[in-house]
């Protein structure tokens, strides 16, 4: 799995955890997320976050941005580095992230599948054999955490777009696939996406 920094619970298929308290799902497509992302390490539970409650103001530059995408998209150029949120009328909002290293890199379209804020996170086999002296599961909230302060994962299992505990790595070529972005810029985006929008990344 190429998930650079989270943690998912242990999930039933019926939207519970594996210790009985219900966890709050939102849209069909969670249910989806929560299948895919089991063979995940994961020790801790995230709790999914209504888009429409999160109040957004504009954290990145709103650009003339042509395209055939309907409103709502998110736009990742890779080489760019640059993540683009589709507004509609010619115009979207466009923020500096972090993408995948090289060899890590990919292209393709997906959806997002899943949304949470302060995640855990528990490094995945490729991370932990570059990194062995990682610690099992890092809490969230705590500064060493990867996945900053929120993390919006894309369907398939295998990326996310979230914050960041090393705010200089944006705008580089550093991840493991994963979207990485400042923590103001993922806290507004968050509030824009909603779960099951589409994402495109290109090369």
């Amino acid at each position: 799995m190429a998930y650079d920094a989270l943690t998912v619970g242990l999930w039933s298929e019926n939207g519970q955890n594996p210790w009985g308290s219900e966890v709050k799902v939102y849209g069909g497509a969670m249910g989806y997320a929560a299948r895919s992302m089991t063979a995940v390490s994961a020790v801790a539970i995230l709790f999914a976050i209504d888009a429409t409650s999160q109040p957004a103001q504009a954290r990145g530059d709103i650009v003339a941005f042509r395209s055939e995408y309907s409103p709502g998209t998110v736009v990742v150029k890779t080489n760019e580095r640059r993540l683009y949120f589709v507004m509609g009328e010619g115009r979207a909002i466009r923020y500096p992230v972090g993408v995948g290293r090289t060899g890590k890199q990919w292209s393709g379209t997906s959806r997002i599948s899943g949304k949470y804020l302060q995640p855990a996170w528990s490094p995945p086999a490729e991370v932990k054999r570059d990194n062995p002296k990682l610690p099992a599961v890092i809490p969230g909230g705590s500064p060493r955490n990867p996945m900053g302060a929120a993390a919006m994962t894309l369907s398939g299992g295998d990326y996310a777009i979230h914050g960041t505990n090393a705010p200089g790595s944006v705008g580089g070529f550093v991840s493991y696939g994963c979207i990485r972005m400042y923590n103001q810029d993922i806290t507004d985006l968050f509030g824009r996406v909603s779960l099951g929008a589409s994402v495109v990344v290109t090369r």
